[in-house]
């Protein structure tokens, strides 16, 4: 049970940190239902949802997360030749946010198959393309080095690395309002906000690394996507994930948590 409050804890502390942004910023109100709907959903996967796969079905999922960062490519939409979304209707949702921080837990337990599920996914990324999810399978790599010591990550790393840089040149779009660059914009009209929001990351970042349920190469490759993403919407026009407006990042952080639990039944 513990275990499971801190994965909920985890989610929870940024996501409704965001929530008070949205609201207090005058976000409309539909930005701040669906951050709140997709957090409810997060919650229950971390609360109910117990998932414990044999090695083939942890393959055969990230086959299958690996090749919804494909779909994009394929069905689109596409926004000046970028198409980095799922299209559920009219909803649009970030493949790589929704599907990337299962896949990293996923990588993390493989001992074989780590680095090429990393660069297969870096590859979709490169194509679509998306600098966040690339640094984020950068900094996955790294959070994975750390933690195991595979000499393999070291070249991934440094791969994502340059495919960021390549993909950040190539697709970047304007800043959505309550999206993307939150707590860059946030820091020049209430920096004190800004810090409070920032902190919010960082208490999850810090979470992720060092309380989860599960093993220490999960922990620090999931915060180490954490970390990925928000540098992007830091430095460039990347969705600021569980603190600005999208469902994607909350509820595949919230799958993941379910994922990455190893927390004992009953």
């Amino acid at each position: 049970m513990a275990g499971r409050m801190v994965c909920a804890i985890a989610l929870g502390i940024p996501v409704l940190a965001g929530l008070a942004y949205l609201v207090l910023s005058g976000a409309p109100l539909a930005y701040g239902a669906s951050n709140g709907l997709s957090l409810a959903i997060g919650l229950a996967a971390t609360a109910f949802l117990r998932v414990r796969l044999s090695d083939r079905q942890c393959r055969i999922l990230a086959v299958l997360l690996l090749l919804s960062l494909y779909v994009p490519l394929l069905t689109g939409p596409h926004v000046n030749g970028i198409a980095r979304w799922l299209a559920l209707g009219p909803v649009a949702l970030h493949a790589g946010a929704l599907a990337l921080p299962a896949l990293v837990v996923l990588a993390a337990r493989d001992d074989d198959y780590a680095p090429p599920i990393l660069l297969a996914a870096l590859l979709a990324a490169s194509l679509q393309p998306d600098a966040a999810t690339g640094l984020a399978i950068m900094l996955a790599a790294v959070g994975l080095y750390n933690a195991t010591r595979d000499w393999r990550l070291v070249p991934v790393a440094g791969i994502a690395f340059l495919a960021s840089i390549i993909a950040g040149l190539r697709g970047e779009l304007p800043a959505q309002p309550f999206v993307e660059r939150v707590l860059v914009e946030l820091a020049f009209q209430q920096p004190l906000a800004a810090v409070g929001l920032g902190a919010s990351l960082l208490a999850a970042f810090l979470l992720f690394a060092h309380a989860l349920p599960a093993e220490m190469r999960v922990r620090h490759a999931l915060a180490g996507s954490l970390f990925g993403f928000s540098l992007a919407a830091t430095v460039s026009n990347y969705p600021s994930v569980l603190i600005g407006y999208g469902a994607a990042p909350i509820i595949g952080y919230g799958l993941a948590l379910a994922l990455a639990d190893h927390t004992p039944s009953g």
